[in-house]
């Protein structure tokens, strides 16, 4: 089995709230992400996929593919986006870096398997400290 990885930069906003708490609590529990104006980063995307080497090509999926696919269905959908107001696929969802991630793979994991490969990892950095990993459900 091998694995390939591609790297994906993207900038949105966001704000973490639950509609069920006051202001003191989603301010207690997430802080400056819930701030009423929201809030942005510079999200770094990793995606792995794995596979068998092809035997005519010498790829698991040729990588300009995975580019193109990462890119149409993704990047140019959130790059500059309000995830919470300007998503179709965040609606009503708490957009965090975990369900941010989930919401990717369920979009990401078909569009792969189309080439042959499998989806691994999706890799989502918020900030430099600040990374999840998810592995599918």
């Amino acid at each position: 089995m091998i694995y390939i990885k591609r790297k994906e930069h993207f900038c949105a906003a966001h704000k973490l709230w639950n509609e069920k708490w006051d202001a003191a609590t989603n301010k207690k529990v997430f802080g400056k992400c819930s701030n009423e104006n929201y809030h942005g980063h510079n999200f770094e995307l990793e995606v792995t996929v794995r596979g068998e080497i092809d035997s005519d090509t010498g790829f698991v999926m040729n990588l300009f593919d995975l580019k193109q696919i990462i890119r149409e269905h993704i990047i140019d959908v959130v790059d500059h986006k309000n995830l919470n107001l300007d998503i179709d696929f965040m609606a009503g969802k708490q957009p965090t870096a975990e369900i941010i991630a989930q919401e990717f793979w369920k979009i990401l994991a078909p569009k792969v398997a189309e080439f042959g490969a499998e989806l691994h990892k999706i890799q989502l950095a918020e900030t430099h400290n600040n990374i999840i990993e998810y592995y599918g459900e």
